[in-house]
């Protein structure tokens, strides 16, 4: 619908724009179409009288006057337009259009909401992409989820999408991390080996320590610094798989930075950038000329010691993503806002695409239980994992709490909150909604309503205030999910199904004015259609966060 609309005003500003002798393309840039925010404001909004007072020279609300002129007789699923303000055009749309959203709802049920503008387009989504040196903490989680959520839109509307994992499993990292398990193993044998002054703490690594024991004994006491590291390695990426799949997360592809050494694609990035013209050595390390790309200081390649450092295998990573995909996503944390630049910079200078290497940034998660916040250090092993928080609030809560926040805004997870079950929980509140739904739908088919085909269903008799909202609400979703799948920003489905939620607790709050069945039939069959879309709606929006959709509570 609201293409649809924004189609007939940009017409109309082309006319307009004509008989100024203007170009009607150089003047289009800037139009928009918005919801209105008061039924007394119309349906929708445009500010293209505002986008063309400057380029014509002309008075916006003379323009504005012209604007609703060129709209004529307005006709088809337009009543009427009106000028606002200071140049705003509100406009109002027909009843009957407004009726046929939910005639489109319950005809597409589980689509509605999908589209196919990304279709022929791939997208690859990388996301977690934690080091296998310990569980999964909420940090990652939130990475976790937000990644998810996003390839799950954008597979909503059309596009291709792998889901990759990426970890390092070479370099420092993963010596100290063998170290620490060769200590642990030891001390559980009743040896005097102290853990490396860096070392891994946590009482993970003693579990993969004592199992070792008790297959093996002593005899990995001799084993060397590789066996313990891949131990390590396949234990902990064992578990980080296991809490994953606890979240309904899998992946498509799983990359790891020794391949990368292995198949010489390192080497070959650091001879292509050697070629270009682009490193230079300083003080025996190899370094990266990135002041030539506009950024602040060089960077270290390799350092002296011939070890590279991350930066290095992580262009080369980005320049073998891009040979497999069209555009990359990373979901990344603050931790690794510093190198993205350079990585970008570094790909652009081996010919790629700069634009084509996106970053969807998200900041730490601070937890809190009894209103205070909960201490943690990864150093001190004093950390929380996911698997914590799932044992105590559950997969649709940790979800739904991970999301419902712009992801560069800190989090608080109120633990207490999540666990609540009243409407003070927003999950809650979503989910009683899709059951309370449900629940009306059961005791219809018990009274002997029978669901009608969306065609014959008296749409026309909803008219009550609430009852037009619910369906403006609804009317939103599509283009909802676009602009979030575009935007990045999977939290406006979260912010939406609450919204939606709310719209209808308190239209069944007033029961005796909205009583759904009721002793008027053709007023009942129309309501329970509503009750339909509502339905069918918020469980898309919940299956697209990854949030189940009860039918009881």
């Amino acid at each position: 619908m609201r293409d649809q609309l924004l189609s007939r005003v940009v017409e109309a500003v082309e006319r307009l724009a004509q008989r100024r002798d203007a170009d009607p393309s150089a003047l289009l840039g800037g139009v928009s179409l918005t919801p209105s925010k008061s039924p007394e404001h119309g349906d929708f909004a445009t500010n293209a009288a505002l986008v063309l007072a400057k380029p014509l020279r002309a008075a916006p609300r003379e323009l504005a006057d012209e604007l609703v002129s060129e709209l004529g007789d307005c006709g088809g699923s337009l009543a009427r337009a009106e000028v606002a303000g200071p140049g705003f055009v509100n406009l109002f749309l027909t009843a009957g259009r407004w009726r046929d959203v939910l005639s489109r709802v319950l005809r597409e049920g589980e689509a509605y909401g999908r589209s196919e503008g990304g279709k022929g387009r791939e997208v690859m989504v990388e996301f977690v992409s934690a080091n296998p040196t310990g569980p999964l903490t909420i940090g990652h989680g939130r990475n976790a989820v937000l990644g998810d959520c996003l390839a799950g839109l954008l597979q909503a509307t059309g596009h291709s999408v792998t889901r990759e994992y990426y970890f390092n499993d070479a370099g420092r990292q993963m010596r100290v991390l063998a170290a620490s398990l060769r200590a642990r193993y030891a001390q559980l044998l009743g040896r005097d080996e102290p853990l490396p002054e860096d070392g891994y703490r946590g009482e993970y690594l003693v579990e993969v320590a004592r199992a070792l024991v008790d297959e093996h004994g002593d005899g990995w006491l001799e084993a060397d610094e590789s066996a313990f590291q891949r131990r390590a390695q396949e234990a902990i990426f064992a578990g980080i798989e296991a809490t994953l799949d606890r979240l309904g997360i899998r992946f498509d592809v799983y990359s790891n930075e020794r391949v990368l050494y292995d198949t010489g694609r390192v080497d070959r990035c650091l001879a292509d950038l050697r070629d270009a013209g682009l490193v230079y050595e300083k003080d025996g390390a190899v370094w990266l000329e990135s002041t030539r790309f506009g950024l602040n200081r060089d960077r270290v390649l390799v350092k002296s010691s011939g070890e590279a450092t991350y930066l290095l295998p992580d262009i080369a990573y980005h320049r073998e993503k891009l040979e497999r995909v069209r555009t990359t996503i990373d979901v990344l944390g603050p931790d690794h806002v510093e190198q993205f630049p350079y990585v970008r910079a570094a790909a652009e200078a081996l010919g790629l695409d700069p634009q084509a290497i996106e970053l969807v940034l998200y900041q730490w998660v601070n937890l809190r239980r009894g209103g205070e916040k909960v201490k943690m250090s990864t150093r001190e092993a004093s950390f929380v994992t996911v698997d914590e928080i799932l044992d105590d609030v559950g997969v649709d809560a940790f979800r739904y709490f991970m999301i419902e926040r712009r992801a560069d805004t800190h989090l608080d997870f109120d633990v207490d909150l999540a666990r609540e079950r009243s409407d003070r929980n927003p999950v809650y509140k979503i989910q009683y909604a899709h059951a309370r739904l449900c629940s009306i739908e059961r005791r219809a088919a018990e009274q002997g309503f029978e669901v009608a085909g969306a065609a014959s269903i008296p749409f026309e008799l909803l008219t009550a205030p609430r009852e037009e909202e619910l369906i403006r609400l609804l009317e939103r979703f599509p283009d909802l999910i676009r602009h979030a799948a575009k935007a990045r920003e999977p939290q406006e489905v979260a912010r939406y199904l609450l919204d939606l939620s709310s719209a209808f607790h308190a239209y069944v709050s007033d029961g005796k004015r909205h009583r759904v069945i009721g002793e008027d039939r053709e007023l009942s069959a129309a309501r329970l259609g509503l009750v339909g879309a509502l339905r069918a709606t918020l469980a898309n929006g919940l299956r697209l966060l990854g949030i189940q959709a009860p039918e009881r509570m």
